[in-house]
């Protein structure tokens, strides 16, 4: 595998030039780019230009991840050519959030092959429920590895896209498939947020939508724990997550970001399904321990099999997260590195939801994790 990792700026281009020699069938490039930009968007099609035969696959974020550095209005690029390892992009659209197992499903059709060994997927971060979505993909491929992302739009909320046909496209999900003996892939997925507050049931909820918690609107009660915040929702709700108890003791809590609130109804949406009958607490922001997080999630990564040559390490981190951290959200990508072999590189973003197995090995939807993707070949 080559591997060569780039970065662009608004006010100063790319920093250094892509070798057009890797474009290729088996050419993946990788990127995550601010999402309202007019000078980013005709750089990725001008890429897309000039890497005609290679895959580009990338969606929008809330702050671009560059080795160690996390940057705005600018994309951060890998581009990985495989000697040994057929890659494939598969596309399916969102029609609304109920459509999102069938999407999964699809997507699971389009990629299924005896020797599939990995699929990352980025998919809108607003018109989609990713646990279905995620749901759907573990269905049609039980024995998968599957890693991946919703896109970003910082804390706007507003519209979020994937890269489809050479252009930015809104309520599209795009997956790649990774085949063969001689690709590697290592993943980790950690949070580091404290719990708040009583255990409560969910007694009212469709979906990713909640009404009740123990009988009480659920707006109603989460604004209660906000306090002053509660006016800034439902950018500010990013600041304090909801953990269910999940019903495999060791793989702990699965935590779900809010994506919007209804007045009317007093309802909440999350990026993820609330079922109900769960059992769930408010949890709140440890600074100490969210970086703490991202270094047990490099722990994790697997990289057992690895001997040498190019490694690329995906993180992917909730935009929560960096709200939280602020000026300290770089010691979180830091250590991701730090905890990974000498000379791996890394290229990322801040989303909207984060896709990532579980201890216990189920594929999940994570919400204020830093989960990590580790890719090399042999």
């Amino acid at each position: 595998m080559q591997l060569s990792i780039h970065q662009f700026s608004v006010t100063s281009g790319w920093d250094t030039e892509a070798d057009t020699t890797l474009d290729s069938p088996e050419t993946l490039c990788l990127f995550f780019a601010s999402p309202n930009n007019d000078e980013v968007s005709a750089a990725l099609q001008s890429l897309q230009a000039t890497f005609a035969d290679s895959i580009m696959f990338g969606c929008s974020s809330a702050g671009e991840i560059f080795n160690e550095e996390i940057n705005d209005d600018s994309v951060s690029l890998a581009i990985l050519r495989f000697d040994h390892t057929p890659i494939q992009l598969a596309v399916e659209t969102v029609s609304d959030m109920t459509s999102s197992l069938e999407v999964g499903l699809n997507l699971a059709n389009q990629l299924r092959q005896e020797d599939l060994r990995a699929v990352m997927v980025l998919s809108d971060g607003l018109l989609v429920n990713g646990s279905k979505l995620v749901e759907g993909l573990s269905r049609g491929l039980p024995e998968v590895v599957i890693t991946g992302g919703l896109a970003g739009d910082a804390n706007r909320f507003e519209r979020t896209w994937v890269w489809v046909d050479g252009a930015r496209q809104s309520g599209s999900v795009c997956a790649v498939g990774f085949y063969g003996d001689h690709v590697g892939v290592g993943h980790g997925s950690r949070g580091g947020w404290d719990i708040m507050g009583p255990e409560r049931e969910v007694t009212r909820a469709d979906a990713n939508v909640l009404y009740e918690l123990d009988g009480q609107p659920a707006l109603q009660l989460y604004k209660q724990y906000l306090g002053d915040r509660a006016e800034g929702l439902p950018a500010t709700g990013l600041l304090f997550p909801l953990a269910i108890r999940n019903e495999i003791e060791v793989d702990g809590d699965t935590v779900r970001t809010i994506l919007a609130v209804n007045e009317q109804d007093q309802s909440i949406t999350f990026a993820g399904d609330i079922p109900t009958g769960s059992f769930v607490r408010l949890m709140r922001a440890n600074f100490d321990r969210v970086i703490e997080g991202a270094s047990d999630a490099a722990a994790d990564v697997d990289t057992t099999a690895y001997r040498s040559g190019p490694l690329l390490n995906v993180a992917i981190s909730c935009v929560g997260r960096r709200l939280v951290l602020g000026p300290r959200s770089e010691e979180e990508t830091e250590a991701t590195l730090d905890a990974l072999p000498e000379g791996t590189q890394q290229v990322g973003y801040y989303s909207y939801g984060e896709i990532s197995p579980l201890v216990s090995g189920k594929c999940d939807l994570h919400n204020q994790s830093m989960t990590l993707t580790a890719i090399w070949e042999s």
